[in-house]
Protein backbone atom coordinates (compact mmCIF):
# COMPACT_ATOMS: atom_id res chain seq x y z
CA UNK A 1 0.00 0.00 0.00
CA UNK A 2 1.69 3.30 -1.49
CA UNK A 3 1.15 6.85 0.41
CA UNK A 4 -1.42 7.19 -2.15
CA UNK A 5 -3.32 4.17 -1.39
CA UNK A 6 -3.50 4.70 2.16
CA UNK A 7 -4.41 8.51 2.12
CA UNK A 8 -7.42 7.57 -0.32
CA UNK A 9 -8.54 4.46 2.00
CA UNK A 10 -8.44 6.61 5.38
CA UNK A 11 -10.27 9.54 3.33
CA UNK A 12 -12.72 7.07 2.29
CA UNK A 13 -13.57 5.17 5.55
CA UNK A 14 -13.98 8.61 7.34
CA UNK A 15 -16.54 9.79 4.63
CA UNK A 16 -18.18 6.23 5.60
CA UNK A 17 -17.63 6.95 9.51
CA UNK A 18 -18.99 10.22 9.23
CA UNK A 19 -22.54 9.18 7.40
CA UNK A 20 -23.14 6.63 9.94
CA UNK A 21 -22.06 9.30 12.41
CA UNK A 22 -24.66 11.46 10.95
CA UNK A 23 -27.69 8.70 10.73
CA UNK A 24 -27.12 7.61 14.27
CA UNK A 25 -27.46 11.26 15.35
CA UNK A 26 -30.26 12.47 13.20
CA UNK A 27 -32.44 11.69 16.24
CA UNK A 28 -33.29 15.18 16.86
CA UNK A 29 -37.21 14.82 16.58
CA UNK A 30 -36.86 12.50 19.66
CA UNK A 31 -34.46 14.74 22.18
CA UNK A 32 -34.74 18.11 22.97
CA UNK A 33 -33.24 20.32 20.26
CA UNK A 34 -30.67 21.84 21.91
CA UNK A 35 -29.26 18.60 23.20
CA UNK A 36 -28.89 17.13 19.87
CA UNK A 37 -27.53 20.40 18.30
CA UNK A 38 -24.47 20.07 21.44
CA UNK A 39 -24.10 16.62 20.52
CA UNK A 40 -23.57 17.18 17.09
CA UNK A 41 -21.34 20.38 17.35
CA UNK A 42 -18.37 18.45 19.39
CA UNK A 43 -18.54 15.36 16.79
CA UNK A 44 -18.88 17.00 13.39
CA UNK A 45 -16.27 19.43 14.63
CA UNK A 46 -13.67 17.64 12.78
CA UNK A 47 -11.24 14.61 13.97
CA UNK A 48 -9.16 11.92 12.31
CA UNK A 49 -12.14 8.86 12.95
CA UNK A 50 -8.70 6.96 14.27
CA UNK A 51 -10.62 4.45 16.63
CA UNK A 52 -13.39 3.56 14.08
CA UNK A 53 -11.10 3.12 11.84
CA UNK A 54 -8.76 1.21 13.71
CA UNK A 55 -12.29 -1.27 15.17
CA UNK A 56 -13.08 -1.69 11.29
CA UNK A 57 -8.97 -2.30 10.20
CA UNK A 58 -8.72 -5.17 12.82
CA UNK A 59 -11.63 -7.06 11.67
CA UNK A 60 -10.38 -6.57 8.10
CA UNK A 61 -7.34 -7.61 9.40
CA UNK A 62 -9.21 -11.02 10.62
CA UNK A 63 -11.34 -11.70 7.61
CA UNK A 64 -14.38 -10.06 9.33
CA UNK A 65 -17.33 -8.22 7.70
CA UNK A 66 -17.02 -4.96 8.34
CA UNK A 67 -20.28 -3.31 7.25
CA UNK A 68 -21.72 -5.19 10.11
CA UNK A 69 -19.33 -3.54 12.28
CA UNK A 70 -20.23 -0.05 11.77
CA UNK A 71 -22.77 0.57 14.85
CA UNK A 72 -19.32 -0.52 16.74
CA UNK A 73 -17.47 2.08 14.92
CA UNK A 74 -19.77 4.93 15.41
CA UNK A 75 -19.83 3.64 18.91
CA UNK A 76 -16.38 4.04 20.17
CA UNK A 77 -16.00 7.50 17.76
CA UNK A 78 -18.96 8.49 20.51
CA UNK A 79 -17.02 7.62 23.94
CA UNK A 80 -14.02 8.86 22.49
CA UNK A 81 -15.66 12.22 21.93
CA UNK A 82 -17.53 12.47 25.28
CA UNK A 83 -14.28 12.22 26.46
CA UNK A 84 -12.99 15.48 24.84
CA UNK A 85 -16.03 17.39 25.74
CA UNK A 86 -15.71 16.37 29.14
CA UNK A 87 -11.69 16.79 29.38
CA UNK A 88 -12.15 20.21 28.12
CA UNK A 89 -14.42 21.60 31.25
CA UNK A 90 -13.42 24.33 33.28
CA UNK A 91 -12.87 21.21 36.15
CA UNK A 92 -10.97 19.35 34.23
CA UNK A 93 -8.21 20.85 31.90
CA UNK A 94 -10.29 23.86 31.20
CA UNK A 95 -9.46 24.13 27.05
CA UNK A 96 -11.11 26.90 25.38
CA UNK A 97 -10.46 25.04 21.53
CA UNK A 98 -10.60 21.87 20.55
CA UNK A 99 -10.33 20.29 17.11
CA UNK A 100 -10.04 24.32 15.88
CA UNK A 101 -13.30 25.16 17.25
CA UNK A 102 -14.43 26.88 20.33
CA UNK A 103 -15.00 24.23 22.78
CA UNK A 104 -18.44 22.44 23.55
CA UNK A 105 -18.93 24.89 26.87
CA UNK A 106 -17.67 27.77 25.25
CA UNK A 107 -20.75 27.30 22.90
CA UNK A 108 -22.99 25.68 24.90
CA UNK A 109 -22.29 26.46 28.02
CA UNK A 110 -20.88 23.90 30.85
CA UNK A 111 -24.53 22.18 32.14
CA UNK A 112 -24.83 21.51 28.35
CA UNK A 113 -21.90 19.83 27.82
CA UNK A 114 -21.82 18.05 30.22
CA UNK A 115 -25.27 17.03 29.12
CA UNK A 116 -24.22 16.08 25.71
CA UNK A 117 -21.03 14.03 26.99
CA UNK A 118 -23.23 11.97 28.84
CA UNK A 119 -25.63 11.94 25.93
CA UNK A 120 -22.88 10.64 23.57
CA UNK A 121 -21.69 8.02 26.40
CA UNK A 122 -25.06 6.61 26.40
CA UNK A 123 -25.65 6.35 23.01
CA UNK A 124 -23.05 4.72 22.38
CA UNK A 125 -23.59 1.46 24.24
CA UNK A 126 -27.01 0.77 22.75
CA UNK A 127 -25.91 1.39 19.05
CA UNK A 128 -23.31 -1.57 19.92
CA UNK A 129 -26.57 -4.25 19.89
CA UNK A 130 -27.38 -2.83 16.44
CA UNK A 131 -24.22 -4.79 14.97
CA UNK A 132 -26.53 -8.30 15.73
CA UNK A 133 -29.19 -7.22 13.59
CA UNK A 134 -27.03 -8.30 10.00
CA UNK A 135 -26.73 -11.33 11.64
CA UNK A 136 -22.96 -11.87 11.37
CA UNK A 137 -22.39 -10.97 14.91
CA UNK A 138 -23.18 -13.22 17.62
CA UNK A 139 -25.09 -12.03 20.93
CA UNK A 140 -22.27 -13.75 22.58
CA UNK A 141 -19.50 -10.97 20.93
CA UNK A 142 -21.76 -8.00 22.05
CA UNK A 143 -22.12 -8.76 24.87
CA UNK A 144 -18.05 -9.07 24.93
CA UNK A 145 -17.99 -6.10 23.19
CA UNK A 146 -19.80 -4.24 25.42
CA UNK A 147 -17.94 -5.15 28.66
CA UNK A 148 -14.75 -4.49 26.97
CA UNK A 149 -16.19 -0.56 26.25
CA UNK A 150 -17.48 -0.48 29.76
CA UNK A 151 -14.02 -1.60 31.26
CA UNK A 152 -12.15 0.82 28.77
CA UNK A 153 -14.61 3.68 29.17
CA UNK A 154 -15.01 3.66 32.85
CA UNK A 155 -12.97 3.67 36.58
CA UNK A 156 -10.45 0.80 35.22
CA UNK A 157 -9.74 2.29 31.95
CA UNK A 158 -10.19 6.56 31.36
CA UNK A 159 -12.01 7.58 34.04
CA UNK A 160 -8.79 5.90 36.25
CA UNK A 161 -6.41 7.30 33.73
CA UNK A 162 -7.66 11.27 34.14
CA UNK A 163 -8.17 11.05 37.91
CA UNK A 164 -4.75 10.21 38.66
CA UNK A 165 -3.69 12.88 35.95
CA UNK A 166 -5.71 15.15 37.65
CA UNK A 167 -4.52 14.04 40.98
CA UNK A 168 -0.70 14.42 39.54
CA UNK A 169 -1.00 18.32 38.75
CA UNK A 170 1.54 20.18 40.51
CA UNK A 171 3.79 17.64 41.59
CA UNK A 172 6.69 15.37 40.28
CA UNK A 173 5.67 11.72 39.65
CA UNK A 174 7.42 8.50 38.26
CA UNK A 175 7.46 6.81 35.62
CA UNK A 176 5.39 4.12 36.69
CA UNK A 177 2.52 6.78 37.01
CA UNK A 178 3.39 8.82 33.97
CA UNK A 179 2.96 4.85 32.28
CA UNK A 180 -0.43 3.87 34.08
CA UNK A 181 -1.90 7.43 33.16
CA UNK A 182 -1.08 7.12 29.54
CA UNK A 183 -1.91 3.72 29.34
CA UNK A 184 -5.25 4.36 31.37
CA UNK A 185 -6.40 7.54 29.67
CA UNK A 186 -5.69 7.04 26.33
CA UNK A 187 -4.53 3.36 25.67
CA UNK A 188 -7.30 1.89 26.93
CA UNK A 189 -9.71 3.17 24.14
CA UNK A 190 -7.59 2.36 21.75
CA UNK A 191 -6.85 -1.31 23.13
CA UNK A 192 -10.65 -1.66 23.46
CA UNK A 193 -11.94 -0.61 19.88
CA UNK A 194 -9.24 -2.61 18.31
CA UNK A 195 -10.30 -5.98 20.13
CA UNK A 196 -13.47 -5.40 19.76
CA UNK A 197 -12.97 -5.47 15.90
CA UNK A 198 -10.95 -8.57 16.31
CA UNK A 199 -13.99 -9.88 18.59
CA UNK A 200 -16.77 -9.21 16.01
CA UNK A 201 -14.88 -9.94 13.11
CA UNK A 202 -14.03 -13.80 14.05
CA UNK A 203 -10.82 -13.77 15.02
CA UNK A 204 -9.03 -16.27 16.95
CA UNK A 205 -7.07 -16.43 20.16
CA UNK A 206 -4.01 -16.24 18.29
CA UNK A 207 -4.76 -13.43 16.63
CA UNK A 208 -6.65 -11.51 19.02
CA UNK A 209 -3.64 -11.67 21.23
CA UNK A 210 -1.57 -10.37 18.47
CA UNK A 211 -3.85 -7.45 17.89
CA UNK A 212 -3.97 -6.38 21.85
CA UNK A 213 -0.04 -6.24 22.01
CA UNK A 214 -0.44 -3.83 18.63
CA UNK A 215 -2.97 -2.03 20.22
CA UNK A 216 -1.16 -1.59 23.21
CA UNK A 217 1.97 -0.30 21.90
CA UNK A 218 -0.11 1.92 19.17
CA UNK A 219 -1.80 3.43 22.28
CA UNK A 220 1.74 4.23 23.85
CA UNK A 221 2.87 5.82 20.93
CA UNK A 222 0.17 7.59 20.51
CA UNK A 223 0.65 9.42 23.70
CA UNK A 224 4.16 9.95 23.25
CA UNK A 225 3.61 11.81 20.68
CA UNK A 226 1.03 13.93 21.64
CA UNK A 227 3.06 14.67 24.33
CA UNK A 228 5.66 16.03 22.02
CA UNK A 229 3.16 17.88 20.08
CA UNK A 230 2.24 19.79 23.11
CA UNK A 231 5.67 21.11 23.47
CA UNK A 232 6.51 21.28 19.91
CA UNK A 233 3.44 21.32 17.89
CA UNK A 234 1.35 24.29 16.02
CA UNK A 235 -1.66 25.46 17.49
CA UNK A 236 -3.28 26.21 14.07
CA UNK A 237 -2.39 22.33 12.82
CA UNK A 238 -3.34 20.85 15.88
CA UNK A 239 -6.69 22.76 16.32
CA UNK A 240 -6.11 22.85 20.04
CA UNK A 241 -3.60 25.22 22.22
CA UNK A 242 -0.18 23.80 22.68
CA UNK A 243 1.58 23.98 25.78
CA UNK A 244 -1.39 23.67 27.90
CA UNK A 245 0.75 20.21 29.57
CA UNK A 246 2.99 22.79 30.67
CA UNK A 247 0.05 25.46 31.89
CA UNK A 248 -1.31 22.55 33.99
CA UNK A 249 2.05 21.58 35.00
CA UNK A 250 1.41 17.87 34.40
CA UNK A 251 4.30 15.44 34.27
CA UNK A 252 4.35 14.02 30.43
CA UNK A 253 7.11 12.03 28.26
CA UNK A 254 9.11 14.82 27.40
CA UNK A 255 9.19 16.44 30.80
CA UNK A 256 10.62 12.93 32.46
CA UNK A 257 12.04 11.59 29.27
CA UNK A 258 13.14 14.74 27.36
CA UNK A 259 12.23 15.03 24.00
CA UNK A 260 14.22 13.43 22.13
CA UNK A 261 14.40 10.41 23.93
CA UNK A 262 10.56 10.70 23.90
CA UNK A 263 10.47 10.81 20.32
CA UNK A 264 12.79 7.45 20.20
CA UNK A 265 10.20 5.89 22.95
CA UNK A 266 7.52 6.67 20.37
CA UNK A 267 9.39 5.10 17.47
CA UNK A 268 10.44 1.77 19.45
CA UNK A 269 6.65 1.18 20.43
CA UNK A 270 5.79 1.77 16.73
CA UNK A 271 8.16 -0.70 15.86
CA UNK A 272 6.98 -3.12 18.57
CA UNK A 273 3.06 -2.57 17.03
CA UNK A 274 3.95 -3.41 13.67
CA UNK A 275 6.08 -6.79 14.63
CA UNK A 276 3.26 -7.61 16.39
CA UNK A 277 1.13 -8.04 13.32
CA UNK A 278 4.02 -10.30 11.80
CA UNK A 279 1.71 -13.25 11.49
CA UNK A 280 -1.28 -11.66 9.49
CA UNK A 281 -0.37 -10.97 5.77
CA UNK A 282 -1.29 -7.90 3.56
CA UNK A 283 -4.51 -7.97 5.00
CA UNK A 284 -3.20 -5.82 8.43
CA UNK A 285 -1.76 -3.38 5.89
CA UNK A 286 -3.53 -0.55 6.69
CA UNK A 287 -3.03 -1.16 10.78
CA UNK A 288 0.75 -1.27 10.01
CA UNK A 289 0.41 2.26 7.64
CA UNK A 290 -1.82 3.89 10.84
CA UNK A 291 0.97 2.77 12.94
CA UNK A 292 3.83 4.73 10.43
CA UNK A 293 1.60 7.74 10.53
CA UNK A 294 1.23 8.46 14.28
CA UNK A 295 4.90 9.21 14.37
CA UNK A 296 4.27 11.94 11.36
CA UNK A 297 1.05 13.44 12.18
CA UNK A 298 0.92 17.08 12.99
CA UNK A 299 -2.22 16.77 15.11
Amino acid sequence: MNNDDFRKELNDKVRLIDQVLDNYLSISEVIPEILSQAMRYSMFAGGKRLRPILLLASAEAVGGNTESLLPAAAAFEMVHTYSLIHDDLPAMDNDDFRRGQPTNHKVFGEAMAILAGDGLLTHAFGLITECSDSGNVSPEMIITVIKELSLAAGPCGMLGGQIVDIHSENRPIDKDILHYIHSHKTGALFKACIRAGAIMGGGSAAQLAALTQYAENLGLAFQITDDVLDVEGDSGKMGKTAGSDARLKKSTYPSIYGLEESKKLAADAVDRAVAALNMFGKEADLLRRVAGYLLKREQ
